[in-house]
């Protein structure tokens, strides 16, 4: 005797939902298992998402070289991942200091981090600097400032470790970028501006060294919700009901730990192009290329004259 009409579709998605949570497991084992022996460069290992990065690619049995600007909290990472770890199965990671902001140490850095295997397998940028000002407030040098740690710093870095990725025919080069850098809105211009500066220049990357093996991976996120406020704060004028919704999708974050899941499928998948973002900041960057004076007006609308004026005398 069948079973009863009602029951089936419940049992279809009971079915259906463990066979996906076998296929993620799977996913996930097969993934620390693909990065073992890979030497893997973070370049801000002391972040929310890099320290994430380092936990699961330390745990994958990755040759780990740890990144940041704090060398207290870099040895404290590394406490954090040596302890109780397995020495069989993992490897203790190397600690660099790296500072985008200070390019003229890029030279030394790229050196020291050659140094410690001779080469390198991954290259993970996820350094940034965040800024929410509107235009005219923002100094010469601070639009240097963040340039330089949003770009010139990763593309350096990215330039350093290129000739023995080019010698050995292999490697991947993976940019964590912002939505920011495919869609720019009100009060972010040197932000956006670095980060679509940054984005063409890893596009460009990608098609000149596909030839050597190389592959070259951006991840594009939304808002990071673990992370710290912006160093600039200025008051915005209030936008529209509209406005206010999109901006809202548009800084809707993603977790640390879900976008440190995200780059290690993009290291195992070899996958060049990833849009980690809701609908509605998706929907955006359809209406940029479609209907860019629609995009405008409603970005526009978020902004009010009477306040922009004030802060412009």
């Amino acid at each position: 005797m069948g079973l009863p009409s009602v029951t089936v579709l419940p049992l279809l998605i009971v079915v259906a939902a463990g066979i996906y949570y076998i296929y993620n497991e799977v996913l996930q084992f097969m993934s620390k298992s693909l990065v073992r022996n890979k030497v893997v460069v973070i370049s801000d290992a002391v972040s929310g998402v890099g320290a994430e990065c380092a936990h699961l690619f330390h745990k994958g049995g990755a040759r780990l070289i740890l990144c940041g600007t704090s060398w207290d909290k870099l040895e404290s990472l590394y406490d954090s991942l040596t302890t109780d770890a397995d020495p069989r199965e993992t490897f203790a990671p190397k600690l660099v200091i790296l500072d985008f902001s200070d390019i003229d140490s890029m030279e030394d850095v790229v050196a020291e981090v050659m140094e410690c295997y001779g080469y390198v397998d991954v290259l993970i940028c996820n350094s940034s600097m965040k800024l929410k000002a509107p235009v005219q407030s923002v100094s010469l040098e601070l639009d240097r400032n963040i340039m330089d740690i949003n770009y010139f710093g990763p593309s350096t870095l990215a330039k350093g470790v290129l000739p023995t990725m080019i010698s050995r025919r292999s490697g991947h080069i993976i940019l964590i970028n912002s939505i920011q850098g495919r869609l720019a809105v009100p009060f972010r211009s040197s932000y956006a501006a670095s980060k679509h500066a940054a984005q063409a220049f890893f596009d460009c990357l990608r098609a000149e060294v596909e030839e050597y093996g190389i592959v070259v991976s951006t991840i594009s996120h939304t808002f990071i919700n673990a992370s710290e406020p912006p160093q600039v704060e200025e008051p915005v004028p209030k936008p529209n009901a509209l406005a206010a919704f999109i901006a809202s999708q548009l800084t809707h974050g993603v977790r640390p730990s879900v976008l440190a899941n995200e780059i290690m499928q993009t290291v195992n998948r070899k996958r060049k192009e990833v849009v980690l973002a809701h609908p509605i900041p998706r929907v955006a960057l359809y209406l940029r290329s479609l209907l860019p004076p629609f995009l405008f007006a409603v970005l526009a609308a978020g902004v009010k004259d009477s306040v922009l004026g004030e802060q412009m005398q």
